[in-house]
Order: structure tokens, then C-alpha cells, then sequence
């Protein structure tokens, strides 16, 4: 399965363990929006490409 973690406000020990878990079964893509600016156009993209998208 391919997950999408969106990070709004950085990573947390909570979401760096779920997504340390997730990552040993499944392709995992991890976008933090705090460091730098992604464009809206390749996270739409990333959005509808992947199974399961989840916002922190």
C-alpha cells in the first residue's frame, strides 16, 4: 500500500513512530509542509497517487 503522510506543523514522536512502523510493509512518503514549500501541484499530485493519505 502507499501511505502519504502530510506533516502541517512538523514531525512529532507520535507520527515519526506510526510512520517508522508503516514504513517496514509499505511504500511511505512523508511531506513536511513546516521546512520548506512544496508546491500545491505535486501535493495534489502525490494526493490522488497514493492509497491512503494521512494529515498531521
Amino acid at each position: 500500500m502507499k501511505i502519504l503522510h502530510i506533516l502541517n506543523d512538523g514531525p512529532t514522536k507520535l507520527s515519526d513512530q506510526i510512520i517508522s512502523v508503516q514504513s517496514k510493509d509499505n511504500e511511505v512518503k512523508v511531506i513536511d509542509l513546516s521546512k520548506k514549500e512544496a508546491s500545491y501541484e505535486s501535493i495534489v499530485d502525490d494526493i490522488f497517487s497514493y492509497d491512503k493519505v494521512i494529515s498531521w
